[in-house]
């Protein structure tokens, strides 16, 4: 999915020299098998599990943060929220990629995937990296968001707000 939409990234090479296997999940396997930590972390929050995903935003000023868990969003792709008190919708596609974007005063409906939403009136937005967009000119603007593990990003953010 990401190189239909970005067909110019670079790629850096699993062929580093090194006798090792770069396989998907074989570096960390062990270690992402069970819920310990190679970590110290000033405190435990058991409301996930310490390597739960999430999708982490945080406001402007850095005052408001917010925690969506991935699991949640892969079965409510559409998500509207509220951060900073600003509106905002996060859109999971079919491949668990999540996007937020300023909202405003539209509703959308559940998420068709592959860039195309549909607000809650029927009309059509297009989805991109750089906001969504209606057929009248309109763009509403994506917002700062990246995934994270549940440990990490509360023990940075521990009042965060979370949607589990």
């Amino acid at each position: 999915a990401w190189k239909a939409r970005h067909p110019d990234t670079t790629v850096l090479s699993i062929d580093t020299g090194h006798r090792r296997d770069y396989g998907e999940g074989v570096a960390y396997g062990d270690y992402f098998a069970t819920d310990k930590l190679m970590f110290r972390v000033p405190q435990l929050d058991t409301r996930l599990a310490n390597k739960a995903e999430v999708f982490a935003l945080r406001s402007d000023d850095g005052k408001d943060t917010l925690a969506i868990a991935a699991e949640y969003l892969r079965t409510h792709r559409v998500h509207h929220d509220e951060i900073d008190g600003k509106r905002i919708v996060v859109l999971t596609d079919a491949s668990g990629a999540n996007r937020a974007y300023e909202s405003e005063e539209v509703r959308f409906d559940p998420f068709e995937g592959e860039g195309t939403v549909r607000d809650a009136s029927g009309g059509e937005w297009k989805a991109d990296e750089a906001g969504i967009h209606d057929g009248a000119g309109r763009t509403l603007k994506r917002i700062a968001g990246h995934r994270a593990f549940w440990f990490g990003w509360v023990s940075a953010f521990p009042d965060t707000r979370l949607v589990h």
